[in-house]
């Protein structure tokens, strides 16, 4: 018999929206749309394959943090994902992330702080009641995914961390593993391991600024950034570090994973941008999952992927086709 063991950080269960009730209440997914989205998206596993569901979290629903348009179904959300460390394609994460441990976890926090060290996830977090923010996410290719995250503000890990007035930006780095993560032992990655990501200090501490420990009313599946990822809904998705295991507040700016990989297509700001085009691909429309070929769902891209009222005026001046 398998016992799936109940994570030590999660907090104890409540009245939480069933999942069930979240697909049919909007009626996510018809049978013709399913096919269709299946048609796009090869390599993706069926719903008997995929890992075992996570725990049910207390949480707080903040409508000033949601949006009215569709939720993308769970099985979307959880299927087709960009996650390296388990291989390139959008169906290795669901395929292969089962193989890495989440419980224990700890977070080493380092640098230009008051409370520096290693904290065990559960003693990051306890203090904290989880909300459920709604969220945009647009990927750098051109699709996107309207995701119900849970998890806590990301200002309000910082302010407890007491960083001082050299820390100008913050690091975040995922974790290292290559016996849990088959892509990080790949030969054919190109990858300089560990994932490594960050952000300005004003961005880091901006209302939208999330960390996020579950989805669905759910804990975090590992093919999503499990146990703990950040979101930040108005930069391109590669910027929301998965599976963190170490903040770093520093003066320097850090170099990320894919800005060293290809500076001339992935900068450090990476706002969603639809006036500054991708080297190779445009970025004036995306791609709203679920879609297929017989339903492809194109939309006109927003700046800032819709979040301009709350995050413009952090680039007030800058030439955002430079600094992209």
């Amino acid at each position: 018999m398998f016992i799936k063991k109940r994570p030590s950080w999660a907090l104890p269960h409540s009245e939480v929206t069933p999942e069930s009730v979240y697909l049919n209440r909007r009626q996510f997914m018809s049978g013709t749309v399913a096919v269709a989205a299946g048609l796009s998206m090869p390599g993706l596993l069926s719903a008997a394959e995929l890992p075992v569901p996570g725990e049910a979290l207390d949480y707080v629903a903040m409508p000033g943090f949601s949006t009215d348009e569709k939720k993308t179904p769970f099985e979307d959300v959880t299927r087709y994902n960009n996650f390296y460390e388990f291989g390139t394609g959008k169906g290795d994460p669901a395929r292969y992330a089962d193989e890495m441990s989440v419980d224990p976890w700890s977070v080493v926090v380092e640098g230009e702080c008051g409370r520096p060290g290693e904290y065990a996830l559960e003693d990051l977090l306890k203090p904290h009641e989880y909300q459920e923010r709604v969220y945009r996410l647009r990927c750098v290719e051109a699709w996107s995914m309207v995701i119900p995250w849970i998890g806590i503000p990301l200002a309000d890990i910082i302010k407890r961390l007491e960083p001082n007035s050299r820390a100008k930006y913050v690091y975040f780095e995922t974790l290292y593993d290559p016996d849990q993560m088959r892509g990080q032992r790949s030969l054919f990655s190109t990858i300089d391991w560990p994932y490594q990501e960050g952000l300005r200090m004003d961005e880091a501490m901006n209302e939208l600024s999330f960390l996020a420990v579950g989805l669905y009313g759910k804990t975090m599946p590992n093919q999503n950034g499990a146990p703990i990822r950040l979101v930040v809904p108005w930069k391109y998705g590669f910027k929301s570090i998965k599976s963190i295991v170490k903040i770093r507040f520093q003066e320097e700016r850090p170099k990320t994973t894919w800005e060293m990989l290809a500076p001339q297509e992935y900068g450090f700001y990476a706002n969603v941008n639809p006036d500054v085009d991708h080297p190779r691909w445009s970025q004036k429309r995306e791609r709203r999952l679920p879609s297929g070929l017989l339903s492809p769902n194109w939309m006109e891209t927003v700046k800032f992927n819709g979040y301009g009222e709350q995050v413009a005026d952090l680039y007030k001046g800058m030439d955002l086709s430079k600094f992209y």
